[in-house]
């Protein structure tokens, strides 16, 4: 295979027959839906990690911050 796997959803009887009436393909509107919640879930972890991170961050002084930066550049 190509680097894709099969993920299936049960979805109610009538929706299935008004996607086959309307036209609609499933597999792009899963993979957009998919894709969209993925990237949602990780912007909230981000965000959180961000705030927990900025919380230990407030207790170092801005002239530590700046030491530690050039300890890194130099090395």
């Amino acid at each position: 295979m190509n680097g894709y796997t099969v993920v299936a959803a049960k979805v109610p009887k009538k929706i299935k027959e008004l996607m086959d009436t309307l036209g609609i393909k499933p597999g792009p509107v899963i993979r957009r839906a998919l894709e969209e919640e993925v990237k949602r879930v990780l912007l909230e972890k981000l965000e959180s990690d961000a705030k927990r991170l900025s919380l230990k961050l407030k207790d170092i002084s801005d002239e530590e911050i700046a030491e530690l930066i050039r300890e890194d550049r130099e090395r």
